[in-house]
């Protein structure tokens, strides 16, 4: 039995969640939190909210012991990127290209 939670349209760039993703990938789940709480990247955070999200789903909505529990899968895709214009000299306009992330985590019980 598995569990899964998701977060979209989280703004912050998908290359830099995965490197926290890839941190917590295939370990225990309490191993995981303890990994996410000392770890100085701003992706951490989002990435703990959605691993408790994806715990409580599985106990409580498949009766499944949170001390079993390890990460199954963990990946990022990219969502809709905010197009920004920044003004430049001579009447120029540069993009800016602000990223969106969707996270997604899924823990199986051992």
């Amino acid at each position: 039995m598995e569990a899964k939670a998701i977060a979209k349209y989280i703004r912050i760039a998908p290359r830099k969640i995965r490197i926290v993703i890839d941190l917590i990938r295939g370990k225990n789940v309490g191993e995981a939190f303890a990994i996410l709480k000392h770890t100085p990247k701003v992706g951490a955070e989002v990435v703990e909210k959605v691993l408790k999200s994806a715990v409580a789903n599985a106990e409580h909505n498949y009766d499944l012991n949170s001390d079993e529990l390890y990460v199954a899968a963990a990946y990022v895709d990219q969502g809709p990127t905010l197009k920004r214009i920044h003004p430049r000299s001579r009447g120029q306009a540069f993009k800016i290209l602000k990223y969106t992330s969707h996270v997604t985590l899924v823990v199986k019980e051992k």
